[in-house]
This record gives C-alpha cells, structure tokens and sequence, in this order.
C-alpha cells in the first residue's frame, strides 16, 4: 500500500491515492481512517507529509477530523448543482431521484425592513410575507428556507407546505422568476439552524442568498437557504473573456 515515488510532492501523491481508495471502497463513507501514524506507516511517508495530505483533503470536504475522536471520510453530496443555474430546492430534490418534502414552521406579515426597502424597492408602507420552512428529501431535513415576498403580489391565503415558491407565484400569482442574482458563502455550526437540520456539530453549512427577478426585471422573491454541506455541492462555469 505505500506509496510509489514519482516527480510530484509526496503529500499530492498521498492525497490521490486516499482519495483512490475511498473511490474504490478500501474506506467507505463516514468511516473513520487509521491513526495518523498507522495511516503514515501504512503508505510510506512522514506524519507531516500525511497532515498536510489530510489538511487539503478536509479543505476539499473529502473528509472530515473531528477534535478528538479521528478522522472520517465524508459522505458525497447527494444533490449537486450549477450555481449559474436557477433551480428550485424542489427540482433539485427530484433530480436526485428523491421525493422532496415540506416542514411549515411560520408565515407572518410584517412591515418591510430598511434593506427589503433597498432590495424590492418599495415603500415603508408597503407588507413583506415572511415563509420559514424546512425542505426534506424522503423525509430527511436538508434545507432551512427563509422566503420573502411583497404581499400585494400573493393572490389571498396560500399553502407553502406542498409546493416550490417558484411554482407558486407562477401558477397562482402569474409572476415567472427567469433569473436571480446570488451570494454563497460556507459557516460553521448555527445554533438554530443546525439542530433543524439535524446537523453533527462538525457539519458545515453551505448559504444560499438570492434575490429573484421576474420578466419585468422586478424583484419579487428574497430567499436565503441554508444547506447541508454534507448533502449539497455548487459548482460554477466560468468561461475565458
């Protein structure tokens, strides 16, 4: 099992053959690698050669080091993604051939706030509906959404348990998002979110904030979402200018 030399740095040789191995199943997902120096005998190298091969690999979310307790390989994201692609927690659920779910926690109507004046470009008369809900996937908690919509374009009372929020202002408000500007950024443990979501306390979080425009280019849809790290994975085309 040690490692074979060739003219790259060791530590990138020990980072494809780890990651070669859980590929091929000689370590399966969520199960914990040998010790460090077990692990460091086994492939011929030095403990800081593997530390360094370790320390990349977890930046990659191919595995995880939980304080005390070892190192894991990390489950692959069930749902992946373009982030230049507008798709709908609902669609993204379907594509993975999983049966998506709602969890209604609140709806209320509110005054709009200095930054949804700034955003939807309305007055400070004017009401904001505010849906909170979680979205499964056959069954399991995978997102936390926080929605915001101008009330006067919700056509009277609406249930957001069965439906996208896309699919809702299309059918029932005659509203069409085409496109939306977005804002991703990773955290750490979320003292609300997390225990929602069922969240190990080592499981990152990925955060969604999109503002979505409908074919007028006016804004009638505020979302931020938080994702299982573990779960979902974005990723991005970016051409040659």
């Amino acid at each position: 099992m040690s490692i074979k030399s060739d003219n790259r740095h060791l530590y990138l040789q020990v980072i494809d053959r780890l990651k070669q191995d859980i590929q091929e199943g000689v370590y399966k997902e969520r199960e914990k690698l040998p010790s460090e120096f077990d692990l460091a005998k086994q492939l011929g190298v030095s403990r800081a050669t593997l530390r360094e091969a370790l320390r990349i690999l977890e930046e990659e979310n191919v595995i995880i080091r939980r304080h005390g307790v070892g190192t894991f390989v990390n489950a692959k994201p069930l749902f992946t993604s373009g982030i230049e692609q507008l798709n709908s927690v609902t669609n993204m659920i379907e594509q993975a051939g999983m049966k998506p779910g709602t969890i209604f926690l609140d709806s209320l109507t509110t005054g709009p706030t200095e930054e949804d004046i700034r955003r939807f470009s309305c007055s400070p008369d004017e009401e904001m509906v505010m849906i909170e809900r979680v979205r499964t996937a056959n069954g399991e908690p995978v997102v936390y959404c926080l929605d915001k919509i101008p009330a006067k374009i919700l056509p009277g009372p609406l249930s957001y348990e069965n439906e996208s929020i896309f699919h809702m202002l299309e059918v029932k408000s005659n509203r069409k998002i085409t496109y939306a500007v977005a804002q991703i950024e990773p955290i750490g443990y979320h003292e609300k979110i997390s225990p929602i979501l069922e969240c190990e306390p080592e499981t990152a979080l990925l955060v969604l904030k999109q503002m979505h425009f409908d074919e007028m280019d006016v804004p009638i849809l505020y979302s931020v979402n938080y994702f299982k790290a573990d779960k979902f994975s974005f990723h991005v085309l970016r051409k040659r200018i």
